[in-house]
């Protein structure tokens, strides 16, 4: 089966929403992005465009937060961000420091440790997906982490995704969910509507 072809990143000033999942010293940390049209892409940053997923045995055991800060100035800086939704665990303080430089309309915590909360987005990104509502940029980090994923069963008849082995990663896919549940969230409240100021003078 012939490899995909890994797309380039959207142009500068493209409207986007992106997600992210963080860890310390164990699972990866990535950053996801999805444009208004649903072009899910994984950012590639810094001079040589690095892509935004950091494995922590590639940076001496830990994950190196002054890149992620960098990925994340640079991604503010190029596109039209309006939502950004970070999952807390082990980054508090980092994204309190994003919300206070980029704006707490930006900025939102958003944690994945919740079965309720995240098996409906989990769907509906798989729905979407389906459907054709998302395409995706050929990334092949992404793509290895969509296929790791594994379906663990929960009360209720739902289930949340996990890893099938401690080396088998699946935080590109989890930060994509995020991008894509971001970027619900933002057209529900109106993203990229286009509100007519114009004042009309009748005689």
């Amino acid at each position: 089966m012939p490899e995909m072809l890994w797309l380039p990143n959207p142009e500068a000033g493209t409207q986007i929403c992106i997600g992210m999942d963080g860890s310390e010293n164990n699972d990866h940390t990535a950053l996801q992005c999805e444009t208004i049209d649903g072009f899910s892409f994984t950012p590639r940053y810094g001079p040589d465009r690095r892509p935004t997923v950091w494995d922590p045995a590639e940076w001496g055991g830990y994950i190196p937060r002054g890149e992620v800060h960098a990925a994340v100035d640079e991604l503010f800086e190029v596109y039209d961000v309006a939502r950004m939704y970070c999952d807390p665990h082990d980054w508090m303080s980092e994204i309190g420091d994003w919300s206070l430089k980029y704006g707490d309309e930006h900025v939102f915590e958003w944690p994945t440790n919740s079965i309720s909360r995240m098996y409906p987005e989990i769907r509906r990104f798989e729905i979407d997906l389906a459907q054709g509502r998302i395409r995706h940029d050929g990334c092949p980090i992404a793509t290895v982490h969509a296929a790791n994923a594994k379906k663990i069963a929960k009360p209720g008849q739902k289930y949340v995704l996990g890893k099938p082995t401690d080396h088998q990663k699946i935080d590109a896919v989890m930060a994509k969910i995020l991008s894509h549940t971001a970027a619900a969230d933002a057209h529900e409240a109106g993203w990229g509507e286009v509100t007519d100021n114009r004042m009309f003078v009748f005689r």
